[in-house]
């Protein structure tokens, strides 16, 4: 498994833990091999806003433009997993870099979508924007937390026309915990415009070496997460977003970051090119079947 020469800003790949699904290349008889995980989350977690409640996650040990090892190891996955009987809260879930073109074809053939993708910026701040006549971005605090779960709710609303995201009813309660980690741990900033709450966007810094979903996804180092970033519909297109990401941008490489990355959906009519405006690119994008069954032949 290897993806050298195809982006210097993928880490080198590790074989992750699953059962091992096995096929054979039917152009030169070649065996490949697949690691199959599955993950269950429980209910009343804040994952469930974002994920189905059953995922199996495959991992195809390929190197990078093996479309020929791809297409045989889709079907041989699929018989297995239609073994477990997939729900409708399901989804079959395969993440591979962005750049690696020859792959989409079979991806898609099999009913994959790319759901999302880890856009990645390194390199100097863009130039600072105009700031629209009247906007304040300043550091947000607990007194704020009624109008950033406001605008939480709203971005997961708009997630949800455009993606797998869902609402539940108590999304706020949900989501309320990890602002308030986000608000002492990491740095939270909030845009108003005449004194009402018009954006928001929150961020940290990691260390991907350090373990986790993270650890086979980035270069080690010290990286900026851009968490969450929204705008009220009423002011989007006003330069709202590029003010606050501009002051968010800026605090990070102070900080003395690698680069920042973050998380959008590929589909969204907006995310894509406010994020590759911002100067993001995707390094990985994750594609997914959901329900899980509806994996084709």
């Amino acid at each position: 498994m290897s993806f050298t020469g195809l982006d210097p800003l993928l880490p080198e790949p590790g074989a992750p833990a699953g059962e091992r699904v096995h096929a054979r290349v039917p152009e030169d008889g070649r065996e490949v091999t697949a690691v199959l995980y599955r993950a269950k989350l429980p209910a009343g977690t804040v994952e469930r806003l974002f994920s189905p409640a059953r995922t199996w996650e495959i991992t195809p040990l390929l190197d990078a433009g093996d479309a020929a090892g791809l297409r045989a190891l889709l079907p041989a996955v699929r018989i297995r997993l239609l073994t477990e009987r997939p729900g409708p809260d399901s989804a079959c879930v395969l993440a591979w870099p962005s750049l690696d073109a020859p792959v989409v074809r079979p991806l898609l053939r099999h009913g994959f979508l790319p759901r999302t993708a880890l856009g990645v910026r390194t390199g100097p701040a863009p130039p600072v924007p105009h700031r629209p006549a009247g906007l304040v971005v300043r550091p947000a605090s607990a007194g704020d937390l009624e109008e950033l779960l406001a605008l939480e709710v709203a971005e997961l609303r708009y997630a949800s026309l455009v993606g797998t995201a869902t609402v539940l009813d108590n999304a706020a309660a949900l989501l309320e915990p990890g602002l308030r980690r986000m608000l002492v741990e990491g740095r939270v900033w909030l845009a108003e415009a005449d004194g009402l709450a018009v954006g928001m966007v929150s961020t940290r810094c990691l260390l991907p070496e350090a373990g986790g979903a993270l650890a086979n996804r980035l270069p080690g180092g010290r990286w900026g997460h851009i968490s969450t970033a929204s705008v009220a519909e009423h002011a989007r297109g006003t330069g709202v977003g590029r003010a606050l990401l501009d002051v968010a941008h800026r605090e990070l490489l102070r900080s003395g970051v690698r680069g920042t990355f973050l998380f959008y959906n590929p589909c969204n009519p907006l995310s894509p090119v406010f994020w590759h405006r911002q100067g993001y690119r995707p390094l990985w994008t994750i594609w997914d079947v959901t329900p899980a069954g509806e994996m084709r032949a």
